[in-house]
């Protein structure tokens, strides 16, 4: 058995469901976009897997962008302190663009994407999550797309890590609490 496995109190969402939502939000972008190339701007690290796995199941053009941020450090939740790791690349002014995004806590680190792309002059501004948590919002957050609503949990797997570790699990699970309190 694999020892990663061993860290988790349950298995939250397995590889089926998860594709399986993931092939919706796709669709559901597909025909909302029909006409149109959005920019998809991947939130890392956590959300690569959610991103790579959106955009193919997307059956018009997209362009791809990453934005890299951190507010955790190496603790388990978020410090409020937002800073800009890596920024885009890609021109989006008058551009339509989704913040693809694995997991939404507090809200605030959203808050503060949506703010600082909506500088940028998009045309349009949509967010994907992957995972919310309403329990965690400590700010009034909506999002276009929204893969789970889950509990006030702390998850691993499909790219959420904890302390660097975890993201290459295949599935969400949520660790034991020994491990990170």
């Amino acid at each position: 058995m694999n020892k990663m496995n061993c860290d988790l109190a349950a298995l939250l969402f397995d590889e089926f469901r998860i594709q399986s939502r993931v092939r919706e939000i796709g669709m559901q972008i597909t025909q909302e976009y029909k006409d149109k190339v959005p920019i998809l701007v991947g939130i890392l690290k956590g959300g690569f897997m959610f991103l790579a796995d959106l955009c193919r199941s997307i059956s018009i053009p997209v362009e791809l962008d990453f934005l890299a941020i951190s507010s955790y450090g190496k603790e388990a939740s978020s410090s409020g302190v937002v800073k800009i790791r890596k920024d885009i690349d890609l021109d989006i002014t008058g551009r339509d663009v989704i913040i693809v995004e694995d997991i939404v806590d507090t809200g605030l680190s959203l808050q503060y994407i949506k703010e600082y792309l909506s500088k940028h002059s998009p045309a349009t501004l949509k967010t994907c999550v992957l995972l919310d948590k309403p329990a965690a919002h400590k700010i009034d957050v909506s999002f276009d797309y929204v893969g789970f609503e889950i509990g006030n949990e702390f998850i691993v797997g499909y790219g959420l890590d904890y302390n660097e570790q975890y993201r290459n699990l295949p599935y969400l699970g949520i660790l034991k609490e020994e491990l990170y309190k």
